[in-house]
């Protein structure tokens, strides 16, 4: 029997619902972006983040409905980012799912937004063989999961500091490139030298936890010292160094656990050279590799509603009482 659950994402600066058939099949995929909001203060301002999900909450999801041909009957259940994120954005998207839930009758199912990153990786393959590692890597996390089965995750490793996509903005930020300062960053870093400038891998060798927050204090103290430097020249050798430290640490973990694929996972993971970098592991190791489209990198709702799927057959409708949390931790069991 098809089921059908509507999903609803809202952690940060996009308003986002979707409709999914089975955990796999996209019916819709609706994304409303702040980006061009939050471009002139340099950053996400939560306040605002907040304000616009409230303007655009009801026409997002009316939009995924119909896009996707269904009805309030035909839905099985409503899942929704529960956290971690914005805490003002993640309290619109509850409130609506509940809401919805108790309008339309219909269970309400609550999603880890970390978690349903791990899930845009199954709507494209569903046949994905387990185990793998998930590096999953976006503007507020840098983790490093081993996952063996549905809902069961190993969190090997984590950033101590700033994520990747956190010092891709601060750089891009400081080199008056604009925000957001991944694409920015991925896109000078093609004209550039990525041997330009060595800097520092922290933690390379060590471990699987991670740290940039030297590397972007680096690159600062670096283009203080040498104004004359090409900016494509910093973008791509601080690229290189991410890149470097991120692809390191997950090809060793796929062999230290004897997983069967890597996959990455979150806004990063729409990066040029990360993507590049990670299919070139997989042919050198003989291993899958698996580089989710960039729409299923970045922040959405049909990834909630595939976890939401899968969630709702392990755990059963969450209570009405579920609030948001703003730091709620990685679901890991070790």
């Amino acid at each position: 029997m098809d089921e059908l659950i509507l999903g609803i994402e809202t952690s940060c600066d996009e308003t986002a619902a979707a409709v999914v058939r089975n955990g796999t099949e996209v019916l819709s995929n609706v994304v409303s972006s702040q980006i061009d909001i939050h471009a002139r203060y340099g950053g996400v301002v939560p306040e605002v983040a907040s304000r616009a999900h409230v303007e655009m909450m009801t026409p997002v999801i009316a939009q995924a409905m119909v896009e996707a041909g269904v009805s309030k009957d035909d839905l099985t259940a409503i899942a929704c980012t529960v956290g971690p994120g914005l805490i003002g954005s993640l309290l619109i998207g509850v409130s609506s799912a509940k809401a919805l839930s108790l309008v339309w009758d219909k269970p309400f199912v609550a999603v880890n937004h970390l978690e349903a990153h791990l899930y845009s990786s199954f709507i494209e393959e569903p046949d994905l063989e387990l185990p793998v590692v998930v590096l999953l890597v976006s503007g507020g996390h840098t983790m490093l999961i081993l996952m063996e089965g549905h809902g069961k995750y190993r969190l090997l490793g984590q950033t101590l500091d700033d994520a990747a996509g956190e010092a891709y903005d601060k750089v891009a930020r400081y080199l008056g490139l604009g925000y957001p300062g991944g694409p920015i960053i991925d896109k000078m870093a093609m004209d550039g030298d990525p041997q330009a400038v060595k800097f520092p891998r922290a933690l390379a060798n060590d471990g699987y936890d991670f740290s940039f927050s030297g590397l972007k204090t680096s690159v600062v103290n670096y283009v203080r010292k040498n104004p004359d430097v090409a900016d494509v020249d910093i973008a791509a050798s601080f690229q290189e160094a991410v890149v470097d430290v991120l692809t390191t640490k997950a090809r060793r973990a796929v062999e230290e656990f004897d997983a069967k694929g890597l996959c990455i996972a979150g806004g990063v993971a729409a990066n040029s050279s990360l993507r590049e970098r990670v299919l070139d592991i997989a042919v050198e190791d003989g291993i899958n590799g698996f580089i989710p489209s960039r729409s299923m990198c970045t922040d959405n709702a049909a990834m909630i509603a595939s976890a939401g799927w899968w969630r709702y057959h392990s755990d059963g409708p969450a209570s009405l009482d579920q609030g948001a949390t703003s730091s709620l931790p990685f679901p890991a069991y070790a």
